[in-house]
């Protein structure tokens, strides 16, 4: 098996290709390095550097590699960003999906593992949010991994390929300093650069119809996430025609904004209180996953918590800032 990568050298994927490498899986990365650091890679990994929009770059790379598996991830993933800028989402995260698919069919490559979201549900009015909870998106960033997990599911029907797509929930952490998030764009990053420029963490709304006012997701550790993507290409590996999977990838836990930015406090030793700005346009009050199906189809479960999260997150800031 040789597995292709697309944003691999990202934040997330460095962690996929790390945790597949070392449990002996054969790794190529594809990464255009928009926001991918090739340092990030163990040295046995190729990078190739290219776009899932290039189609020609595509068919090369999945021949001359012999690719017979893709974990695709190379994607826009801002939600404020994507309210601004829809177009560009769905030329890219839409229309990239589409070309890689299309190469994908073309090089008879039979495993599919998609990175889709649990933006995709919306804003779902239930406790916990199972894979069968109708998906309602509130942002174009929603709507492209929505309509991306349709072409993926009708790509495999058509072509003989089997797929998984992984619904990722908030994301944090890091398994190793040089792997850590350098993007300030979630909320633990966002806390950090904050902190580090002397100043207040800052809470996007306070009047949401949750326990304390803040909204609440379900964190996950990247090293968790990682570790889940290696148990979906296995079962994607395991033979046979898998046909299609849809899988929630989270702790089952909701953890608010507010009490992120408490642990963020005590594990920094910074614990100023936090100001309150307004909302932000596309956040829904709630996300937390039921992650059973993970547990009985993949055989896994998440085992780090929060703390262990910001613990790793904050070495890894320190190591990339002064």
């Amino acid at each position: 098996m040789t597995w292709l990568i697309t944003g691999g050298a990202g934040y997330i994927g460095a962690h996929v290709a790390r945790t597949m490498t070392e449990a002996g899986e054969r790794v190529l990365v594809l990464d255009d390095l928009s926001a991918g650091l090739p340092e990030r890679l163990p040295a046995e990994v190729p990078l190739v550097r290219g776009s899932a929009l290039d189609g020609g770059l595509l068919k090369r790379v999945l021949a001359e590699h012999a690719v017979t598996g893709v974990v695709h991830l190379a994607a826009r993933k801002q939600v404020a960003e994507s309210v601004a800028q829809p177009t560009r989402y769905y030329q890219e995260n839409v229309g990239g999906l589409a070309t890689l698919l299309e190469a994908v069919a073309e090089a008879g490559v039979e495993r599919f593992l998609f990175s889709s979201s649990a933006a995709v549900y919306g804003n779902p009015d239930v406790g916990l949010i199972t894979e069968d909870t109708p998906c309602a998106p509130v942002n174009p960033y929603g709507e492209t991994k929505l309509a991306g997990e349709w072409l993926v599911r009708a790509a495999g029907r058509a072509h003989g390929i089997s797929t998984v797509c992984l619904r990722y929930f908030n994301v944090a952490g890091a398994a190793a300093p040089e792997l850590a998030d350098t993007g300030v764009f979630n909320i633990v990053p966002m806390v950090f650069d904050r902190l580090t420029r002397d100043e207040a963490p800052r809470i996007f709304g306070d009047d949401y119809p949750t326990p304390d006012g803040t909204c609440v997701r379900d964190y996950i550790h990247v090293a968790d996430l990682a570790e889940a993507h290696l148990a979906a290409a296995r079962r994607l590996s395991e033979g046979g025609r898998n046909g299609d999977l849809t899988v929630n990838i989270g702790r089952g836990e909701g953890v608010s904004v507010r009490e992120m930015v408490t642990v963020i406090g005590e594990v920094t030793g910074d614990r100023r209180p936090a100001l309150v700005e307004p909302r932000r346009p596309g956040d829904a009050p709630m996300s937390v996953a039921s992650a059973a199906r993970a547990a009985q189809v993949l055989g896994w479960n998440a085992r780090r918590g929060v703390p262990e999260m910001i613990e790793s997150a904050w070495r890894g800031w320190l190591a990339h800032h002064n």
